[in-house]
């Protein structure tokens, strides 16, 4: 039975990755089948005595550009006919969870992982579907942003992860988490929030969904302009922001730890 998400990253540090693909969640999605993968070190295409896969750019510049011919080569021999081919660039659209949803309904992805200064722009322009930015800041390894972006993705594939944790975490339904608290004793003198402790199902249900507002309106008020609330989550909101805005608020927690 073919795997429902095949992943073929190409890369020259395929060791990398593998520590990834073989740990944890994703290792339990290979075993099951649900997700195949390759890892495909592209200096396998790469000629000459020292198999050189970067070089200077035209025009001059600081840094090595990962050359053409290797990474054309290796793409051609792989086949790239429909599959989507994502490439990790800080000058691409912006992950977020709807993407993340979207990629995780493609059947085969290929990841480039760029180095150095990036990759020769051809390449862009002939192979890639995608431009994808983890984040607005630059890290050295296309490998890195790689394995988030699969991260990301692949824990939505039906069977990976329950639908009721999915349902539960940040941006679930375009809201921030609420707090967790373990049920052990632990030696920080804050108690658990009462609420938690009384077995009353509906009124925890209502303390987590204010714990969600809360918590997005403190550090990312922008989601509760696309967040899915109904008419008297909205209506929340509002009191929220009356009782923050005249200092009355009380929150339901103490942060006094």
């Amino acid at each position: 039975m073919a795997a429902r998400l095949t992943i073929t990253v190409l890369t020259l540090f395929p060791q990398m990755l593998e520590g990834f693909f073989t740990s944890s969640i994703m290792r339990r999605a290979v075993e099951k089948g649900t997700v195949a993968y390759n890892l495909i070190d592209f200096r396998s295409w790469a000629t000459g005595k020292h198999k050189s896969v970067d070089d200077l750019p035209y025009g001059g510049g600081a840094g090595m550009v990962l050359m053409y011919d290797p990474l054309s080569k290796a793409l051609d021999e792989l086949g790239t006919a429909g599959k989507r081919v994502i490439y990790p660039s800080p000058s691409g659209v912006l992950l977020n969870q709807a993407l993340a949803r979207e990629l995780s309904e493609e059947r085969e992805l290929v990841f480039i992982c760029g180095h150095y200064e990036g990759l020769d722009q051809r390449i862009i322009d002939e192979y890639v579907d995608d431009e994808i930015s983890i984040g607005d800041y630059v890290i050295t390894s296309g490998e890195i942003a790689t394995m988030v972006i699969v991260d990301s993705l692949f824990r939505l594939i039906d069977g990976v992860i329950s639908r009721k944790s999915l349902d539960e975490e940040s941006f679930g339904d375009g809201l921030l988490e609420y707090p967790h608290y373990t049920r052990s004793e632990p030696s920080c003198p804050k108690e658990v929030p009462h609420v938690l402790l009384s077995g009353h199902h509906e009124k925890i249900e209502s303390w987590r969904l204010k714990q969600k507002l809360l918590r997005t309106m403190e550090r990312r008020i922008d989601l509760l302009e696309t967040a899915s609330l109904d008419v008297d989550s909205r209506k929340q909101v509002n009191e929220l922001k009356e009782h923050m805005a005249k200092g009355t608020l009380d929150n339901g927690r103490d942060e006094s730890c």
